[in-house]
Parts: C-alpha cells; sequence; structure tokens
C-alpha cells in the first residue's frame, strides 16, 4: 500500500462499514484560515485540522516559524479528532498536498503506520464530481492514539551547524524556491540566503499542473538515493512534502531540519551563503 490515495479509491472506502478517519488541512501560508471554506464545503465525513494551533507549538519563540508540536499536544489534538491506534487515516488539503504532508509527517513520525493522502486534495475530489458536504464536522467519539514521536529523521540547527563546522556535513537540500535560496528574494524571514553547501531542489517541482503528485520515476530523477539527505524549506512544512514525495518515488525518507531557514538565521554565528548552485 502506497501513501497516496485516489479519488475513486477514497469514495469507496468512505461508503464501506470500515471508513477511515478523514481529516481537511487546507491551509494557506500567510493567509486566513481556511476553516471558512471547510464550511462551505469539504469531504463527507472529514474534520476540519488547524496546521497553525494544532500542528505547530504556538507556545514557544524557539524552532521557527512553524515548531513541531509537542507530542502531548499533538497526541491530545489527534485523539479529539477520533483516531486510534487502529485507525486508518487519509488527510487532504486544496490540491497540492503542502499542508497535507505536514499531518502525514507528524502521524509517520508518531508511529502511526497507515496514513495516506488524497493525490490532488479536494480540488481533484470537486473534479471527479463526487459528494460535498457543508457546515461544522460531526463530533466524533474520542480516541485512543499513542503518540511515539521520533520515528523518522530529522536534525536540529546546533547538530547540523556542528557537522558543517567539522567538515562532515551530510547531503543537504534546500527546498524553496530558486529565488530564495540565492537570496535574491525573502518575502518571509528577515535574512535571506541558504545554509552553506545546500543544493535547491524546489519541492513543488514534484507536483503536476493538476496539483497531484508527478509518477514515481519523475519525482526520483530529482534525487541521488544514497546518504540520507536534511531536507529544510522556510518553518519545515515544505520540508515534509518533499519527504512524502520521496516516499511516494520509493526512495528513503529524508531527515528534516524541523526549524529550517526561520530557526538558522537566529544564531548569528551560523554561515549563510547566496547565489547559486553550489
Amino acid at each position: 500500500m502506497g501513501v497516496l490515495i485516489e479519488v475513486d479509491e477514497l469514495a469507496r472506502r468512505l461508503s464501506s462499514d470500515e471508513a477511515p478517519v478523514l481529516l481537511d488541512v487546507r491551509w494557506e501560508l500567510g493567509g486566513p484560515s481556511q476553516q471558512t471554506e471547510f464550511l462551505r464545503g469539504h469531504i463527507p465525513g472529514a474534520q476540519w485540522v488547524d496546521l497553525e494551533s494544532e500542528l505547530t507549538n504556538p507556545y514557544t519563540d524557539h524552532g521557527g516559524r512553524h515548531p513541531l508540536p509537542a507530542p502531548h499536544a499533538f497526541e491530545a489534538a489527534m485523539r479529539g479528532h477520533g483516531i486510534n491506534d487502529d485507525s486508518a487515516v487519509i488527510v487532504y488539503d486544496s490540491s497540492n498536498s503542502l499542508a497535507a504532508s505536514r499531518l502525514w509527517w507528524l502521524l509517520t513520525d508518531a508511529g502511526k503506520d497507515d496514513v495516506r493522502v488524497l493525490n490532488g486534495g479536494y480540488a481533484a475530489w470537486m473534479m471527479a464530481g463526487q459528494e460535498v458536504a457543508t457546515g461544522p464536522a460531526v463530533e466524533p467519539a474520542p480516541g485512543n492514539l499513542t503518540v511515539r514521536a521520533g520515528q523518522l529523521p530529522q536534525i536540529d540547527g546546533d547538530q547540523l551547524a556542528a557537522r558543517i563546522a567539522a567538515g562532515n556535513p551530510p547531503p543537504i537540500i534546500d527546498v524553496r524556491g530558486p529565488e530564495r535560496y540565492a537570496g535574491e528574494s525573502e518575502p518571509i524571514d528577515p535574512v535571506a540566503g541558504h545554509i552553506p553547501g545546500a543544493t535547491n531542489v524546489p519541492s513543488m517541482i514534484n507536483i503536476g499542473e493538476d496539483g497531484r503528485l508527478l509518477p514515481a520515476a519523475e519525482i526520483a530523477a530529482h534525487y541521488v538515493d544514497g546518504e540520507t539527505p536534511v531536507d529544510y524549506c522556510g518553518s519545515g512544512i515544505t520540508a515534509a512534502h518533499t519527504t512524502l514525495a520521496r516516499v511516494v518515488a520509493g526512495l528513503s525518507p529524508s531527515a528534516i531540519y524541523p526549524g529550517s531557514w526561520s530557526d538558522w538565521i537566529t544564531d548569528t554565528g551560523r554561515p549563510i551563503a547566496t547565489g547559486d548552485q553550489p
């Protein structure tokens, strides 16, 4: 079983006696909450998940713009959506799986082994002419999910900086757009540039015009499956998208730097590079 699910299969599963837990995590960077859009229309049976309050830790000043949630807080949030240890879970966002990949990564890192992402998201569901529900979700019975965080590889800024200083850095991939990587434009963070030694492979290179992930072979062609690379972006969310794409392609999951660039630049002693690919 792969990590993606297509619209037709999801529709069949939702009509079965053992429907999965379905989570809607539509989100827009810097934009308003998408909960209003959820109320206007969502896949029947879906629960609304707020990325900013449930999939990050809003109570810390450390770890970049979207620090990982504390395990106990994430566990409580997911139990509130009715997830049990044996639940099948399917997540989706508006189209390109960017926000959905954050939730997929967190659940997989927590030890949940049956989590899939709707390929193409809500846009694909609508394009297929499937049924839509409106209004608030039906509150589920509380779940019993046990979060065992740490099942996926990750690295923090101090560890990465130490390896760079010692001359044995891992392969580092900056998954932001090329203009942010080069330091030519930085619309979000106060400092422009990239981590020295990083190569630039934008995460959205793995998405087709229809918002669906590309075929496995096309994704795999963008990466070398050797030593586990470290993926980073602006604040850790898009890095999860690249990890999802790698798994779709049959490659090993990359290690994520959760704080990413927004955390890296908080330590003025860490080196910064600008310009094109090394």
